[in-house]
């Protein structure tokens, strides 16, 4: 593909990072990459969870991260459909947001079918993706080196990311409010 033009701009609406825009066949996408544990991946992931207007979908292997966990009950709270799917041997065994989720009021299911549900993105009004190697724990924002890479305007990757968060939200178990 000789003609490829890949542009850069500042992502403005995060304050961090480059967008390159793709190939004209996909000239509306754009990508957004933030590392940790200098703040940009949980930045990038907060302002992709509040850039939701319809749905967030989650798919977490652990899930510690107090910031995150308030973004997806503000979104829930600005009228976003959120649901959490995260594996079951990370999050019921020790503190984990995900049952402060569960008491917010977010769809949350534990599922245990696989030895590691070790899926970390999220999907965004089936049109955003973000993934990456970044947990949504403490850890991953402060001590570890990880990574998130958002794919805006995808919605074609978003669609393939929809079908597996709908099968491991199909097996999982939901977990129920505790107050």
């Amino acid at each position: 593909m000789a003609n490829k033009t890949y542009v850069k701009r500042q992502c403005l609406a995060w304050g961090l990072g480059m967008v390159l825009l793709m190939p004209a066949a996909q000239a509306n996408t754009s990508v957004v990459t933030g590392f940790s544990p200098n703040g940009e991946a949980l930045r990038l992931v907060i302002g992709t969870i509040a850039s939701a207007n319809t749905r967030v979908d989650v798919a977490a292997y652990t899930f510690t991260s107090k910031p995150v966990a308030e973004a997806l009950v503000n979104a829930l709270r600005r009228g976003v459909q959120v649901r959490v799917v995260a594996d079951f041997k990370q999050n019921s065994d020790r503190y984990s947001a995900i049952t402060f989720l569960a008491n917010q009021g977010v769809a949350v299911r534990l599922n245990d079918k696989y030895l590691a549900q070790h899926n970390k993105f999220l999907i965004v009004d089936s049109v955003t993706v973000q993934t990456g190697s970044f947990n949504y724990s403490s850890a991953a924002s402060y001590k570890n080196a990880e990574n998130v890479i958002v794919l805006l305007n995808a919605p074609g990757v978003a669609s393939d990311y929809q079908s597996t968060f709908d099968q491991l939200w199909a097996e999982g178990q939901q977990v129920n409010k505790t107050y």
